[in-house]
């Protein structure tokens, strides 16, 4: 059809084309910005929402305070550690002292020691009373620090169920809001995507065509690119299921557009060949024959055959004479190549003829 433009036509159609671009450019800018911030209609899911919260705070308080007596424990059983490597030291010392004065007496044999034979005895059994008392001390801290360690352990275990649980939860209700956001994508593109529809079908050969074919552009973008990073894995139903819809209805619309036009064809070809020639549009025949087709059946024709000045396979009129100079000319021509005579003028007929005989 180009080619049956003229040359400022086609510079004219190029630049709305560039209209048509740059107006579906900043739609689909637009069109992006709102879907990217719909999920912000929804609010931000945490695990706290999902949690008993009473109870939860119950849980991380005992694990704070269960944290704190172990801490002190640890404190008091370094404590009763080095109390009793001291009584230990005492003992060890005051029993190596011991063992040399008893070494000393048996040397001496002089019972008038014998008292004090008994009083370190009696003080080395105080010094072992003592370190025995430490040992049970530090025992006691290592109780109390296992305890506490252990209680902290099964706090922690309580809380990690609670928040597994939560967790759960949350995810559930991430893929309901996930769903939701996808549906509200939906609903924004998809009557986007009809109205589009709508305005292809019924304006696009309108005055305003530019802004149809823009915004029929970005109706097709937002659907097919914007609306696809978001849709829903589960395991890929929905896209699969979205692409089924998409092909059968898609595909319906065109085995019925084919059907309805091999009807048509085959209707305007028992239509007499001038009303079918006054039916076809002007450009339409010449960008078909440009493309070497019939401009009424579209099959191949040979046009550069001479001989051939009907078309094989419908018998439409491709050429005949000039009525002026009788020079073979396209039948879909408005004015003949050779002298430029009207296509309906007829033969002795000049130029000025017609008007002049309007004028009279």
């Amino acid at each position: 059809m180009s080619k049956a433009l003229r040359l400022s036509e086609k510079w004219f159609h190029r630049g709305l084309w560039l209209v048509a671009l740059m107006f579906a450019g900043f739609l689909i800018g637009l069109g992006g910005t709102i879907v990217g911030d719909l999920p912000k209609v929804e609010k931000p899911l945490r695990v706290e929402d999902f949690l008993d919260r009473p109870a939860a705070d119950r849980l991380r308080a005992g694990i704070q305070q269960a944290d704190r007596s172990a801490r002190e424990a640890q404190d008091a059983l370094e404590q009763a550690r080095l109390k009793r490597r001291v009584a230990q030291s005492d003992t060890q010392a005051a029993r190596e002292s011991f063992q040399n004065w008893l070494a000393t007496r048996r040397a001496t044999q002089r019972p008038e020691q014998d008292p004090e034979v008994i009083a370190r005895t009696q003080a080395l059994d105080r010094l072992q009373q003592a370190e025995r008392t430490a040992e049970a001390a530090q025992q006691q801290q290592e109780q109390v620090l296992l305890d506490a360690r252990q209680a902290a352990v099964r706090t922690r275990q309580q809380l990690q169920d609670m928040e597994r649980e939560a967790t759960k939860r949350l995810n559930a209700e991430a893929r309901r809001v996930e769903l939701r956001v996808f549906l509200y994508r939906l609903a924004l593109t998809l009557p986007l995507l009809v109205a589009a529809g709508w305005l292809l079908r019924h304006k696009r050969q309108g005055t305003w065509w530019p802004f149809v074919w823009g915004f029929a552009l970005f109706a097709v973008f937002t659907f097919f690119v914007e609306l696809v990073p978001y849709l829903p894995s589960y395991g890929g139903y929905v896209r699969y299921i979205v692409g089924i819809v998409l092909t059968v209805v898609v595909g319906r619309q065109a085995i019925l557009a084919l059907n309805r036009y091999l009807e048509r064809q085959k209707a305007a070809e028992q239509l007499p060949d001038v009303q079918r020639r006054e039916e076809l549009s002007y450009d339409t025949a010449l960008a078909r024959l440009a493309k070497g087709v019939c401009p009424g059946c579209e099959r191949p024709v040979d046009l550069r055959n001479e001989k051939i000045d009907f078309c094989p396979h419908c018998g439409i009129g491709l050429f005949d004479r000039c009525a002026q100079c009788a020079t073979r000319r396209s039948a879909f021509a408005k004015f003949c190549h050779a002298c430029g005579a009207p296509a309906g003028r007829k033969q002795g007929e000049g130029p000025f003829t017609r008007l002049a005989r309007g004028a009279a």
